[in-house]
C-alpha cells in the first residue's frame, strides 16, 4: 500500500541526496525555514553539541531518581489516571513498551508525510533542549529515523490536542522500537521490523520518562500550523492577483486601491494587499480605458472595492498566528519536564490551546478570502453585470455553457470553507477518567485548516481561469504587465476562449500552478520591484 492523499505527498528523502545542508537541532528555538527544510525540503538532521550536552546531563538526573525509593511520576510511577501506581525496576521496560503500544491507538488514513516530519523534527527539537530525560542513544535514533526517509505511519484520528499530540507521537514512538507501520524511502507501506534494520536503524528499548517523553507534546498541530503559515502567505498573495485580474476583466477601477484612502484605516495587511493590487494593475490599458469623463459608474461592487479589507485582515491574522508559532518553536514541552536544578515537576505546558485557538482562527478569514473571490468570480459569469461579457464567458451561449458549472464547483468548495470555519476549540470532550478533563481539540482545527488551504487553492484556481478568459474576451485592450504575465503563465497548461472542452483537467491545471509557486512567482517579477522586493 502507498499514500493515498490528495496531492503527491513529497518525496521521501534519500539519505545524503537531499540537496540542502543538515539542519542542527540544538535547544536553540527553530525557524520556519528549519521546519520547511525537513518537512517538504528533504533535509537532514544532526543533534547540535550543546544538544548532546543538555541531554546528556538531564539523563543523569532521572537515572538518579530511578534509582530513589520515592516515587516519581514518570519516571517510576504509571501514567495519567494510574500515576498513584509505583512500579518497580525490573517492570519499567515492559512499562514504557505498554505505554507505546497502548497509547498509539489512532484509526483513519495516514496524515500526509511532511505532516509526520514535521511532528518528528520538532519532538526532536524538544528532545534537544534537555528538559525531558530522554537518553542520547533515544535522541539518535529519532533524528536517524528522520534522515533514513521512513515515515511512521500516523493515523488521521487519536489526538485531542491534551496531552498532546499522544496517539500520533506515539506511533512514531513504536516505529523507534521497531514495532507499527512505516513509509519507507521509496513510500511502500511496511512494519518497522522490516524497514528499520534495512536503514540500518537498531530498534529502541525504552527506558524510564522515555514514553512520556516521546509523545507529550504539541509538535503534531504546531508542524500543521508551519506548514498551513507557510501556504497562507503565498495564497493570500494569489489572491491579490487574482482579485486584480478581476478588477480588469469586469472593467472596475483601482482608485479605491489609493495608499491615502487605506492610510485613512491603518491596518498593516490592508494596506499590503491594496499596495500590490496597485502594482498588479499598473500601466493597465483595460483600466485606462475607462478612465475618462465617459465613464458614469460611480463605484465597484464591495466583492472589488473591498478586497484589500479582507484579504488585509487575513494578512493580519496571519500575522498574529505566525507570532505564536514563533513562540511555540522556542518551546520544551513536556510533563513532567526536568528543570535545570534537577526537578522533576508536573505542568500543563501540553496543553494545546494556543495553537487550537490560532489554527481555528486562520479558518475563518481562510474561508471569507474564499467567499469574495466566488461573488467576483460569479459577477464575471453574469451577463447583467459583467460589463459586456458573454453569459458564462461561453463561446456560443445556448450551445456552450463556458465556466458556468466550475463555478458550481467553486461554490460548493466555498460553503465547506464556511463550515471548516467552526471552531474546534470549543468543544472539549473530557477523557483518562476525568484527569484530563478540559482538552484543546488543537489536532481537528489543525486537520480542517489543512484541508481548508487546499479548499482556498481551488477556489483560486477558478477564479484564476475565470479572470484570464475574461481578460482574453477584452481583446483588443490588453492587461497589465503583471496580470498579463499570469494569464500568459496559465495559457501555457489551459486554452484560452474557445468551444467548450474538459474543464476539471482546467482546474487541476490552474490549481496545480498555484501549488508550484510559478503564479506567485510570474506576478513577484512584476510587483517586487514596484514594492522594493516586498511583495
Amino acid at each position: 500500500m502507498r499514500y493515498n492523499v490528495e496531492h503527491p505527498p513529497t518525496q521521501h528523502p534519500v539519505p545524503g541526496h537531499s540537496g540542502t545542508a543538515p539542519t542542527e537541532v540544538g535547544p536553540e528555538p527553530l525557524t520556519v525555514e528549519q521546519v520547511m527544510a525537513v518537512a517538504r525540503g528533504r533535509a537532514s538532521v544532526r543533534l547540535s553539541e550543546s544538544a548532546e550536552q543538555g541531554i546528556g546531563d538531564t539523563r543523569k538526573h532521572i537515572d538518579t531518581l530511578a534509582a530513589a525509593e520515592q516515587p516519581t511520576y514518570g519516571v517510576s510511577t504509571g501514567f495519567g489516571a494510574l500515576a498513584i501506581r509505583h512500579i518497580p525496576p525490573e517492570r519499567r521496560a515492559a512499562l514504557q513498551a505498554s505505554f507505546v503500544r497502548s497509547h498509539a491507538a489512532g484509526a483513519g488514513d495516514p496524515v500526509e508525510p511532511e505532516v509526520v516530519r514535521a511532528l518528528m523534527l520538532l519532538r526532536l527539537h524538544t528532545v534537544a533542549t534537555g528538559r525531558t530525560g530522554v537518553r542520547p542513544e533515544t535522541a539518535h535514533a529519532l533524528a536517524e529515523l528522520l534522515n533514513s526517509g521512513i515515515v511512521p505511519v500516523v493515523h488521521e484520528y487519536g489526538s485531542l490536542g491534551c496531552s498532546g499530540d499522544l496517539a500520533p507521537l506515539a506511533a512514531v514512538a513504536l516505529a523507534l522500537t521497531g514495532e507499527g507501520e512505516v513509509f519507507d524511502a521509496a513510500g511502500a507501506r511496511r512494519p518497522a521490523a522490516e524497514a528499520l534494520p534495512e536503514a540500518g536503524i537498531r530498534p529502541v528499548t525504552l527506558a524510564e520518562k522515555e514514553g512520556l517523553a516521546l509523545t507529550n507534546g504539541t509538535d503534531g498541530m504546531l508542524g500543521m500550523l508551519v506548514l498551513a503559515l507557510r501556504d497562507l502567505s503565498e495564497l493570500v498573495d494569489v489572491a491579490d492577483v487574482t482579485a486584480a485580474m478581476s478588477v480588469e476583466a469586469l472593467l472596475g477601477t483601482d482608485r479605491a486601491f489609493a495608499a491615502d484612502l487605506q492610510a485613512l484605516r491603518p491596518h498593516p495587511g490592508q494596506a499590503h494587499s491594496a499596495a500590490r493590487m496597485r502594482a498588479l494593475l499598473a500601466d493597465s490599458p483595460v483600466v485606462a480605458s475607462h478612465r475618462g469623463p465617459d465613464c458614469t459608474r460611480v463605484q465597484d461592487a464591495y466583492s472589488m472595492r473591498c478586497s484589500p479589507q479582507v484579504h488585509g485582515s487575513a494578512r493580519d491574522t496571519i500575522e498574529h498566528a505566525a507570532t505564536v508559532a514563533e513562540r511555540e518553536l522556542a518551546a520544551a514541552i513536556d510533563n513532567p519536564v526536568v528543570l535545570d536544578d534537577g526537578r522533576v515537576e508536573s505542568n500543563g505546558n501540553f496543553h494545546g490551546a494556543p495553537l487550537a485557538h490560532v489554527l481555528d482562527f486562520l479558518a475563518i478569514p481562510l474561508a471569507d478570502v474564499a467567499g469574495i473571490a466566488e461573488r467576483r468570480t460569479d459577477r464575471m459569469l453574469d451577463v447583467a453585470r459583467s460589463q459586456g461579457l458573454p453569459a458564462f464567458l461561453a463561446d456560443d451561449p445556448g450551445v456552450d455553457s463556458g465556466y458556468m458549472i466550475a463555478h458550481y464547483t467553486q461554490a460548493g468548495v466555498v460553503t465547506d470553507l464556511k463550515r471548516a470555519a467552526n471552531p474546534a476549540s470549543v468543544d472539549s470532550i473530557p477523557t483518562s477518567a476525568m484527569q484530563e478533563d478540559h482538552v484543546s481539540m488543537g489536532w481537528s482545527a489543525a486537520r480542517k485548516l489543512r484541508t481548508a488551504v487546499s479548499g482556498l487553492r481551488k477556489v483560486l484556481a477558478v477564479e484564476l481561469l475565470t479572470a484570464a478568459r475574461a481578460l482574453d474576451l477584452r481583446a483588443p485592450l490588453r492587461p497589465a504587465p503583471a496580470t498579463a504575465a499570469v494569464r500568459d503563465l496559465l495559457r501555457t497548461q489551459v486554452s484560452g476562449p474557445g468551444p467548450d472542452e474538459h474543464v476539471a483537467p482546467q482546474i487541476l491545471a490552474a490549481e496545480q500552478l498555484l501549488a508550484s509557486g510559478e503564479v506567485h512567482r510570474a506576478a513577484a517579477e512584476h510587483v517586487d520591484p514596484v514594492l522594493g522586493g516586498h511583495s
